[in-house]
């Protein structure tokens, strides 16, 4: 018989690990009285968030099958499993696991409680071998509260009546009831004590363990199934106390399976009701598009509108512990901005709009945004990435033309558009990190974004009648405009010859002054061996390149576009029994090992399906619809067994051992919000017959007009030595000056005030474009609010 201890034995447990990335379903209740998202791989629950989305409280909680003669089942590894959506694609669900062995079959359905933190899991168990009173099915619980498996304590206790398994960590609780009587409970630490090491030792919980501190812990009761009683409900309930967490799960309990789960489907019968009606149905009858649209609304944040985070994930979760805290369960600014125009494809205004309220919020004093951050604000990881500071006022800009901001809505959001203008102004257009945050420098995809937000911003600031600053704005964009090639287009000289192109876009050139800048020198590799970890810069390709179309500033059949098409196919392009997708860029190392080995800071980069929805838009840009929706199939059948995109998709061999499959998705995460983004907006732009979030501006601007740039711009951090002849000086500053100036060697001096841009930065013009080839134009500065000269003069070289 099974006797009680108050301590369980082996503090800590084994280091603590997160689980597979692999999801097929996520959910919440769309409800802010149930801030609580779920997620499903393998047939059971895995990450658990509380009170946040960005906040993980369990790894996984399952069930353990044991029997006569040493029987042991873990419903994880040892069945085959179905997941199904209760209703279309509507995210609750319907589990059925079969053992492998036909010994027995489990089956769940799963929804969160909108009226309060809790997930509920209404499950049958039934033997088909031997009679139910033979096995014994017991649920393992593994708390991770929160973003954490260390430092957790579980402990059994009662509430109400009732036995529940409790678990705290960092001041969060989560308490586990059952409408059944506990048959046996107990509280341990993960790989010495914990229920799955009594199991497989003794068949039953032979010990009882009351408590387990500080540590990494599960919890584990059984449930006395029997064939009468063949079906069971089980409440996960959170709270900021144990009472407060048992309390939501006995409410729910009590409430009902079923009252909860009527309310979960009303909420999302409602939201869907709103959306655009742009449902196709794939071979295998799934509706992609409502699978798309519920990614997206299942990573929203609950009590901070417009927040979403990228993935409710931990790529190769399994392989990674405590030291990865955030996983992708963080706000990335250019993933949610791409999110917003996934939203506002489908139909709802309101959540982009409130994306965008929430980018005000977490905007830096500076006019930037962090390269990630938590939903309150606090950043993550410390990168620049430029893009990232011009897609926010990208999305204003579509907001507006879309008619979600009129003239008083726009008031509001007029300082942050400025602020980041005026960073963008301040310190582009090379970046610190790249789009794949990984390389600083000149990068197609980054300069069409920032390129692209700023004329995007000069119309708002027109609009808010500030027709100085929308000017210095346009002259801007068009002086980086003119220099993309310069700066960007290159080619390996065997290549170009072998596929009969002038050259391509390569991936990235390195930083350094706009006059010297070029795709020269060498490309890092990150995630890469150290042998294999520099490249020459003109040799490294990019589908990014597809940017310059996609955001309007190049037409689909420029010259230097189609070559680097070429470039990019021959490459980067992978065939796939869906159909072909596309790697990052040549020698990417983000990605499993070829053994398939999960990434560990190196690896082999993977086909991303995102690319493929990416490639679809240029395709109909081009004028070539056919091809855009044969991507568009590939895009849906690169997802899930549950329709859900992965990051990434295997294509080596197949590898039953790794779960690794030619043509399905690898270990990184799934779903990938920025691809469900990508595929709700192709849908939309197919529907349209147009691309549904090219900006207009730059279109009519350099492709239509072929507007070209009379300046080029100096700063401090951007020090030109020389200047092509009959290009106008521009001197941008963070401060008003007189700036003392002088075409001929300082024989004759002039001196000429600066003026505001408007956006909180100054500037003059200089008539360098009066000089003649050869010759110098020099100046220096007095600062007007301190009163001192610079001490230092400064020249430029006009070329010839």
């Amino acid at each position: 018989m099974s006797r009680m201890i108050d301590f369980a034995p082996g503090a800590p447990g084994i280091e603590a690990r997160w689980t597979s990335s692999a999801k097929n379903g996520v959910g919440t209740a769309l409800s802010e009285d149930s801030p609580v998202w779920f997620t499903l791989s393998h047939g059971i629950l895995n990450e658990i968030y509380y009170p946040r989305v960005d906040s993980a409280c369990t790894r996984d909680f399952g069930f353990i099958v044991t029997g006569p003669e040493g029987y042991f089942s873990e419903e994880k590894r040892d069945c085959l499993s179905q997941t199904q959506p209760f209703e279309g694609a509507i995210p609750a669900f319907s589990i059925v696991n079969t053992a492998r062995d036909e010994a027995y079959r489990i089956e769940k359905n799963i929804v969160s409680d909108p009226h309060r933190p809790c997930v509920l899991q209404q499950v049958s168990f039934t033997a088909l071998k031997r009679e139910p009173g033979d096995y014994r099915v017991t649920a393992l619980l593994a708390p991770h509260l929160v973003n954490a498996g260390q430092l957790n304590s579980a402990w059994i206790g009662e509430f109400q009546g009732r036995k529940v398994l409790f678990a705290s960590g960092r001041s969060r609780y989560l308490a586990l009831v059952c409408d059944l009587p506990w048959q046996a409970v107990s509280a341990g630490f993960v790989g010495v004590s914990d229920g799955w090491q009594q199991l497989r030792k003794s068949g039953r919980l032979s010990e009882q363990y009351c408590r387990a501190d500080d540590g990494n812990v599960a919890l584990s009761g059984e449930i006395p199934f029997t064939l009468a009683h063949n079906t069971a409900t089980l409440a996960l309930g959170f709270g900021q106390t144990e009472y407060e967490a048992a309390t939501c799960a006995l409410n729910s309990l009590r409430d009902g399976f079923a009252q909860a789960r009527e309310h979960y489907i009303s909420n999302w019968r409602s939201w869907q009701a709103g959306l655009q009606p742009l449902d196709r149905h794939t071979h295998d009858g799934i509706n992609a598009y409502r699978i798309s649209t519920a990614v997206l609304a299942s990573h929203r944040a609950a009590d901070r509108h417009g927040a979403v985070v990228a993935s409710l994930s931990i790529p190769w979760g399994f392989s990674k512990g405590d030291d990865d805290l955030g996983g992708y369960h963080l706000v990335w600014p250019r993933d949610l901005v791409e999110t917003a125009g996934g939203f506002l494809a489908a139909g709802d205004g309101k959540e982009a709009l409130a994306i965008l309220a929430y980018l005000r919020e977490v905007q830096q004093p500076s006019g930037r945004w962090p390269q990630n951050l938590w939903l309150d604000g606090k950043p993550y990881w410390p990168g620049v990435q430029m893009d990232e500071c011009a897609f926010p006022i990208l999305l204003a800009d579509m907001l507006h033309r879309h008619g979600h901001l009129d003239a008083d809505a726009l008031q509001t959001f007029m300082p942050m558009i400025r602020r980041a203008a005026n960073y963008i102004l301040a310190n582009g257009p090379a970046t610190g990190e790249d789009r794949w945050e990984e390389d600083p420098g000149y990068s197609p995809f980054t300069l069409a974004v920032e390129i692209a937000a700023l004329l995007g911003a000069a119309d708002l600031v027109e609009r808010d009648g500030d027709a100085t600053a929308a000017r210095h704005l346009r002259e801007t964009a068009d002086c980086w405009n003119e220099q993309i090639e310069a700066w960007t287009f290159s080619g390996d000289t065997d290549l170009c010859a072998s596929l009969g192109i002038s050259g391509y876009y390569v991936r990235i050139a390195a930083p350094g002054a706009t006059d010297t800048a070029g795709p020269t020198g060498n490309t890092p590799i990150r995630n890469q061996t150290p042998d294999r970890a520099i490249l020459p810069t003109n040799t490294v390709i990019s589908p990014d390149a597809l940017a310059l179309v996609r955001f309007g500033l190049r037409a689909p059949d420029d010259p230097h576009i189609l070559d680097t098409i070429k470039a990019i196919d021959h490459s980067l392009r992978v065939e796939l029994p869906q159909g072909p997708l596309w790697y990052r860029y040549n020698d990417d190392g983000y990605g499993e090992h070829d053994d398939g080995a999960p990434f560990d800071g190196t690896g082999i980069g993977r086909p991303w399906p995102l690319l493929a929805g990416e490639r679809a838009h240029y395709e109909l840009a081009a004028g070539r619809r056919d091809a855009a929706e044969s991507l568009l199939a590939t895009l849906e059948r690169s997802a899930g067994a549950g329709g859900l995109i992965p990051e990434q998709i295997w294509n080596g061999p197949d590898l039953p051992e790794h779960e690794l499959f030619h043509g399905r998705p690898s270990g990184s995460a799934m779903p990938l919000v920025w691809a469900h983004s990508e595929h709700v907006k192709l849908l939309r732009s197919l529907a349209d017959g147009a691309v549904f979030d090219m900006p207009p501006q730059g279109v009519q601007r350099y492709i239509k007009d072929k507007t070209v740039s009379k300046l080029r711009i100096w700063r401090f951090n951007n020090r030109l030595s020389v200047i092509p002849p009959g290009k106008m000086l521009r001197l941008e500053l963070a401060a008003s000056a007189t700036v003392r100036w002088s075409l001929d060697g300082w024989t004759t001096v002039n001196d000429t005030p600066t003026v505001e841009t408007g956006l909180g930065s100054h500037f003059v013009d200089l008539p360098a474009q009066d000089g003649a080839a050869g010759q110098a134009i020099d100046f220096t500065f007095f600062w007007l609010e301190t009163g001192q000269w610079e001490n230092a003069n400064f020249s430029i070289r006009i070329g010839g």
